[in-house]
């Protein structure tokens, strides 16, 4: 019996062997860089790391960008105001009162005034420049 015992031993032992054998050269078949799945693991996380440095240096410019857009736009607007402010005292002086008639202007009814555009600004705007 005890002989029956230790060739089922041995045969277990050369199987387990035999299974590690082969999960070894799989493993290295699975692991190598140049033609096995390490190489594509390998050249995919350099992939991701390349794209994690791209994509904060992107968001470093958008940033950058749209602060720039802004003080652009501020100074655009403060330079709007101006004009209009501008435009309100050149409406304000006293000219000669001829009527001109390519005039775009001249009053129609010959009274010879001219007659004063204003600008309105929609509700949208006007709750914009309210915050």
């Amino acid at each position: 019996m005890e002989l029956i015992a230790d060739i089922l031993l041995a045969a277990g032992a050369f199987g387990a062997g035999l299974y590690c054998l082969v999960l070894s050269r799989r493993l290295k078949a699975f692991n190598q860089l140049e033609t096995g799945m390490g190489g594509a693991i390998a050249t995919l996380s350099a992939q991701v790391d390349d794209l994690t440095r791209v994509l904060g240096t992107a968001r470093e410019t958008a940033a950058e960008s749209g602060r720039r857009l802004d003080e652009m736009t501020g100074r655009a607007e403060a330079a709007a105001r101006k004009l209009e402010l501008m435009l309100a005292a050149l409406h304000d002086l006293p000219g000669d009162d001829r009527q001109h008639p390519d005039d775009p202007g001249a009053a129609e009814d010959g009274s010879g005034r001219r007659m004063r555009v204003l600008r309105r600004r929609g509700a949208a705007a006007s709750a914009e420049a309210a915050t």
